[in-house]
């Protein structure tokens, strides 16, 4: 088993995996204020939690949208672990095809999702990844990586909508049942969650209609779950998506990073 940290915007995705399966996935707050120790104590305890010693662990690799800690994370999980951990980034053996302008510039998470969207789902496909950004990305019929697009999430988009809206309060996101709204809270989270899933059923349209096929469809990230539902078009959820990608990184560069 390894120890695979995911860093997004507003969580730390922790989970332990190797080829039979996901051991645990959970998550803590991205604060870029907390030190080494803080972080190292929350890898700690999420092991502890699930009865897993250190030593039990081969290693560990990290993913991060978040520059400024992402050292911090590696060092943390270093201090837990005690072995080198290793972080994704340009120049690591991946397996994936990048034809994009500027492919050094692809987000670690965006390879890790499409490293594992490759090796378990036919192609051409799309992944998108419903996080604090909501992310699409295309994959073409020869598994090459042929690029994507990036809009708000689903949470950038309510606290943008109560931020400007004097008369609008914070709301919980969750299906009110119906697409029309009765109330204020209802119409907020209808109007949410069924713009985003019409934003993505439109857009598997438009990417079909570009590449001249049907692709296959597979979703990931804290806020799929709520919104994969109310699509109309097939998608398959996979919240481990990420984790598998990172487990397939490590194992191309392992040897590499040993010696």
């Amino acid at each position: 088993m390894i120890i695979a940290i995911d860093i997004g915007n507003t969580n730390i995705v922790i989970g332990g995996i190797d080829r039979e399966k996901t051991y645990f996935i959970e998550r803590v707050s991205t604060v870029k204020t907390r030190t080494e120790l803080e972080y190292a104590v929350d890898i700690k305890n999420v092991l502890d939690i699930y009865g897993i010693r250190p030593e039990e662990v081969e290693g560990g690799i990290v993913c991060s949208v978040v520059p400024q800690i992402t050292d911090i994370l590696r060092i943390a999980a270093e201090k837990i672990l005690r072995r080198d951990v290793m972080v994704v980034r340009p120049g690591m053996k991946t397996g994936l095809n990048i034809q994009i302008d500027f492919p050094d510039q692809l987000g670690s998470d965006l390879v890790a999702g499409a490293v594992a969207g490759i090796a378990h789902y036919p192609v051409p496909q799309m992944i998108f990844d419903l996080g604090t950004a909501t992310t699409a990305c295309v994959i073409d019929g020869q598994k090459n990586y042929i690029g994507g697009m990036i809009y708000p999430g689903l949470m950038v988009s309510l606290e943008a909508l109560t931020a400007h809206a004097s008369q609008l309060q914070g709301v919980a996101l969750e299906n009110p049942g119906r697409v029309i709204g009765k109330n204020t809270i209802e119409c907020m989270k209808s109007g949410i969650l069924n713009s985003n899933a019409a934003a993505i059923d439109g857009i598997i349209g438009r990417v079909e209609e570009e590449l001249g096929q049907k692709v296959t469809v597979i979703a990931t990230g804290g806020l799929a779950r709520k919104v994969v539902p109310m699509c109309r078009r097939e998608i398959l959820l996979d919240e481990e998506l990420l984790l598998k990608g990172m487990l397939i990184i490590y194992e191309k560069n392992k040897r590499r990073n040993m010696g």
